[in-house]
């Protein structure tokens, strides 16, 4: 059985779904790389079936969207830790799961989560954010913090234990989740001071001033359905955290894909 199972929507990922499963298939350790397809329009069926052997395994999933197709994976995962890496996302380098193992070595640690940057969409070598997470302190969530949920990885049993992806909160669910582990049942987590993710602009939640306001109201939901109550700024905070990020840029240290 691997020790990692990472899981990777994609729809009409023609574009980018090649480097995405090239950075799975590069970590230095055993992977099960489930792969959850929605019916495309582009090339990405001929991208995926090409590769799916080995470690790489196709899921379909027709029209139910990201976070059922991801609790679709996360039932099927044979890993011992999760993680979730989107077709347009690639691990920043071959080394990113061995590290990951090295914390999970300690038993009494059940997730772990890193710093992200966000690359140009046509040049993934010009940083455009850099998305430093810090070291976890619970009451940081009252202030808008989150860790990058692509640098998130959680031991399976906790999803056994404590549930899957809320898909009625959209682009939400995932805050949700974060919120409802670490947060509401403390679930034990380690900062990995280092950049794990690039994740390429164009993200659905900040595409427009409406989808912010639909995700900030999710947000609030993410709280009030798990019997917590965020500070009067709670909520303020979140979106304003980002700012910084475009200011303070990480450079990636040479080429990468």
């Amino acid at each position: 059985m691997s020790d990692f199972t990472i899981l990777t929507p994609v729809r009409n990922g023609a574009e980018t779904i090649d480097t995405c499963l090239a950075s799975v298939q590069e970590q230095s350790l055993d992977v099960q790389h489930l792969v959850i397809y929605g019916r495309s329009i582009d090339e990405t069926w001929d991208i995926i079936k090409g590769a799916s052997t080995g470690r790489v395994e196709i899921l379909q999933q027709n029209g139910l969207g990201i976070y059922n197709a991801l609790n679709k994976g996360i039932r099927r995962a044979k890993g011992e830790i999760i993680g979730i890496l989107n077709a347009d996302d690639f691990y920043i380098n071959n080394l990113v799961l061995k590290n990951v193992s090295r914390i999970f070595q300690n038993p009494e640690i059940d997730s772990c989560y890193g710093d992200l940057v966000y690359v140009s969409r046509k040049d993934a070598n010009r940083v455009v954010r850099y998305w430093k997470s810090g070291a976890f302190r619970r009451e940081l969530f009252y202030n808008g913090w989150m860790p990058p949920h692509p640098t998130f990885f959680v031991r399976r049993k906790i999803y056994r234990q404590y549930g899957l992806f809320n898909p009625e909160l959209g682009t939400s669910a995932d805050y949700e989740l974060m919120l409802r582990f670490l947060f509401r049942y403390r679930v034990s987590t380690a900062y990995i001071p280092e950049v794990m993710v690039c994740m390429r602009t164009g993200g659905v939640s900040g595409a427009s001033i409406a989808a912010r306001v639909k995700a900030n109201l999710m947000d609030r939901r993410a709280w009030w359905i798990n019997d917590l109550r965020p500070k009067p700024w709670t909520l303020w905070l979140k979106p304003l955290r980002k700012l910084p990020q475009y200011i303070i840029r990480k450079p990636l240290g040479g080429q990468v894909r």
